[in-house]
């Protein structure tokens, strides 16, 4: 068996947790082919060599053969590692080694029983639907698709963008506002979550359209399904706005169109029989820890 791990960086004390994990695949003879910056990083700056049979350095060299990818890392990572890799047939699994995951949910204390249950084959495959976006009138992103959200955002202004949203071809609404928002069911407990929007289950085929901090306040986050097609035009008095997909930005022309609909395949990850979504909701959002329950 071979597996894929990618990561940026880490703290030293997070270091003894990375060794039992790199020793568990070691004495199980489970291929390891690692990134190569976040081997570099390891080795040089935190004086420590993991266990590994090969390197990749982009999704460019990747091997395919793999049947994991694990990310170390927050949700930022894993986020990365979707960019970095661009493999949507092989599931990512997430070892946090932050502070609030939901990507990312394999705690530090459970590096080995998660790893038991995983190469044992005790776990289910989670499929989560990506966006797919189109800059008409400019070039493209080298990688056009978010996991968890595109975002509209003022940039060279503190004025007002006014956001004319199009579900297929009907005008929604005109946002004047800072911007908005376009999430994935996996975005909803990210930026979304953070301005007011609703939290959807992985399996929603949904779309959450949230507005940031909207000059009209009957403007409310709405959900739509997903099989939409969402055109955006921007107005404002600067000369060009934000647009990010995930944890990647660009500047745009004010003149740009935006399409975004949903990619034509799915990210697989994996979910352990005690890390349901709603275990995870009330763990990491702390549902029910209150004195008086």
């Amino acid at each position: 068996m071979k597996i894929a791990v990618f990561g940026t960086t880490v703290s030293e004390s997070f270091v003894p947790v990375l060794k039992e994990f790199f020793d568990f695949l070691f004495k199980n003879k489970i291929e390891v082919q690692i990134y190569k910056p976040f081997y570099s990083v390891l080795t040089y700056e935190l004086k420590t060599e993991p266990y590994h049979t090969s390197f990749f350095n982009s999704w460019k060299d990747f091997d395919n053969t793999s049947e994991f990818i694990f990310s170390v890392g927050g949700d930022g990572t894993f986020l990365q590692s979707v960019l970095n890799i661009r493999n949507f047939d092989i599931p990512v699994v997430g070892l946090n080694s932050g502070r609030l995951g939901f990507l990312a949910d394999i705690s530090e204390n459970h590096v080995v029983g998660a790893l038991t249950e995983i190469f044992n084959g005790n776990y289910s495959l989670i499929e989560r639907t990506m966006l797919e976006v189109e800059l008409l009138g400019m070039d493209n992103l080298d990688f056009s698709y978010a996991l968890n959200e595109m975002t509209v955002l003022k940039t060279d202004t503190s004025s007002m963008l006014n956001i004319y949203a199009y579900l297929d071809k009907e005008l929604l609404a005109n946002y004047w506002s800072d911007g908005l928002i376009i999430s994935t069911p996996t975005g909803s407990t990210a930026y979304s979550l953070s301005v007011g929007g609703p939290i959807l289950t992985p399996d929603s085929e949904n779309f959450v359209i949230t507005p940031i901090a909207p000059h009209n306040l009957t403007i409310r986050p709405l959900v739509v399904p997903d099989n939409y097609e969402i055109k955006l035009k921007i107005e404002g008095r600067g000369i060009n706005f934000l647009t990010s997909l995930d944890s990647r930005s660009v500047a745009v022309d004010l003149n740009t169109t935006i399409k975004v609909k949903k990619a034509g395949f799915k990210l697989k990850t994996l979910q352990l029989p005690d890390q349901t979504f709603f275990r995870t909701l009330r763990n990491k959002l702390m549902w029910g820890i209150d004195a008086r329950n």
